[in-house]
């Protein structure tokens, strides 16, 4: 069979869809990334057996991205080693004493979450690692945990001007805009109603408590004391471990600190080395992979230093754990490289070329085009489990749409309804690296962790597409911003209220 049939057509979006597809249905999510790049592998040597063979393994080792490996693995290890030396345990006791409820454990997660913004895989690791004793200790579920540091991770980071993905927006601005990557970027943030009206969600849902949907089942076995409601075996040995260690606070404490200053501190050294002149271009223009792992083996070299002579953990101790971090990020591991070599089969079958070819053939400069790429960008995202895929591809198209002085505002709202629309794409989709971050953060089941947040990031979707809309009529950013966070506060208690209403009705019969 010609394999040019499927290059650059639709069929180019079958394998993640059908990726996707298997995962809702069967909730097992290795089988069904492994069939989807099956199937993209046959498709792309035309169903030639051994061709696709080869070319499952070429496209799996080519997509692979060892520095987040890495950073993974010796993250995993820093883990370990906090529950090793009880300093998890340590700060679950003392935050127990400082935080007396619920409602406030979860509050300190999204606080600690918006602190982290320079790169969303450190802050999904960290946050979970740090959080969870406290979390755990007040009865929020695995799943509700992962979705506060995924809310708080991705939305935060779009809309922080240094970091990680300020820099991978910046790079896709073409030099012939009419504005430059980083202002156009920081024009984009007001705009960004997805990243701005989660961060609302999550803190109305915080306050009010209120849950619905699938979450609202994980909270309520939570309160029963059932913190995972499905997939706790994964992580029964490093639960036991943080509960039966001892130790002190500042084993925890420390670490993360020297972790996040190396970081921030690696990413402003590799910015200079880059030509930069100031901090700003510097984290612009930073190495965030080669910072990332930096940092987590000189918070490794100091955990080292910090446990050994105190005996807190044994140097045996200490090298098995390296194992055992490795251990701990197996099941994110495994989803992240079979998610990686599903966006590479949609490379090699051409997705890119393919929306490239809709959305220039079929997009005008009228009002409803930032809700048009706001829905592009979802799906696109959602089908690639990518958000960076999904700037370089719809980023310079959208520039090119208006490259004229005077729809300089329509393209800073059609910018940032991509930028919007994939970071919720990223957010719903099962084979995304962010989301699987996330589900290992929180020692979450990983499908319990998209489920349930799929209908959460549904509800601001909606409320973005109006926003889009109106966005492109009014053009200014206070109005398009105050309409849209009213318009979700209004559903949001319209959806409590009738939840209540509901309950007692179910009581009465």
């Amino acid at each position: 069979m010609d394999s040019s049939i499927f290059i650059g057509t639709w069929w180019s979006l079958v394998p993640p869809l059908l990726a996707i597809i298997l995962a809702l249905i069967t909730k097992e999510v290795y089988s069904s990334l492994f069939l989807g790049v099956a199937v993209g592998a046959l498709m792309y040597t035309g169903f030639h057996p051994w061709n696709a063979f080869v070319a499952f393994f070429d496209i799996m080792k080519d997509s692979m991205n060892l520095n987040i490996l890495i950073f993974d693995v010796l993250l995993g290890m820093i883990i370990v080693l906090m529950a090793k030396s009880g300093g998890s345990a340590a700060y679950g006791k003392w935050a127990g004493n400082k935080i007396k409820s619920k409602k406030s454990a979860s509050l300190a997660t999204m606080g600690l979450g918006v602190l982290i913004f320079v790169d969303d895989y450190f802050n999904c690791l960290t946050v979970g690692s740090v959080m969870r004793p406290v979390t755990d200790r007040y009865k929020v579920s695995r799943a509700k945990l992962a979705y506060i540091i995924d809310a708080t991770a991705a939305p935060v980071c779009i809309i922080a001007p240094i970091s990680s993905w300020a820099a991978a927006v910046n790079s896709y601005v073409p030099e012939d805009a009419g504005i430059t990557g980083f202002q156009l970027f920081l024009r984009t943030i007001p705009y960004n109603l997805y990243a701005l009206l989660t961060l609302a969600m999550v803190l109305y849902i915080i306050l009010t408590g209120f849950d619905f949907g699938l979450m609202k089942k994980h909270e309520d076995n939570a309160e029963k004391g059932d913190l995972f409601t499905s997939g706790a075996e994964e992580f029964e040995q490093i639960k036991q471990e943080e509960t039966e260690a001892k130790g002190y606070v500042m084993d925890l404490i420390l670490p993360v600190a020297v972790l996040i200053i190396s970081a921030v501190g690696a990413m402003i050294y590799t910015g200079f080395l880059g030509g930069a002149t100031d901090i700003v271009t510097a984290f612009a223009g930073c190495d965030a992979e080669t910072s990332l792992i930096f940092a987590t083996m000189i918070t490794v070299l100091f955990m080292l230093v910090l446990y050994l002579p105190r005996k807190v953990v044994t140097f045996k101790g200490f090298m098995d754990s390296f194992v055992e971090g490795f251990k701990l990020m197996i099941p994110a591991v495994a989803i992240l490289i079979f998610a990686w070599s599903l966006k590479g089969v949609g490379d090699a079958l051409g997705i890119a070329s393919f929306v490239e070819g809709v959305v220039g053939s079929h997009a005008s400069a009228s009002v409803i085009v930032p809700a048009i790429m706001f829905a592009i960008a979802v799906f696109l995202s959602f089908s690639t489990g990518t958000s960076w895929g999904t700037f370089a591809i719809l980023v310079p198209i959208v520039v090119a749409l208006f490259s004229s002085g005077d729809n300089l505002e329509m393209m800073i709202i059609s910018v940032s309804a991509v930028l919007a629309g994939a970071v919720c794409g990223d957010h719903v989709s099962p084979i995304s690296d962010t989301t699987v971050m996330s589900s290992a953060g929180a020692q979450s089941n990983h499908m319990n962790h998209v489920s349930t947040q799929m209908q959460y990031a549904a509800v601001v979707a909606a409320v973005c597409i109006v926003g889009y809309i109106i966005a492109g009529i009014v053009r200014v950013w206070w109005i398009v911003l105050g309409i849209s966070l009213v318009l979700l506060l209004v559903v949001l208690t319209v959806m409590k209220n009738f939840g209540k209403q509901k309950t007692v009705k179910v009581k009465n019969n």
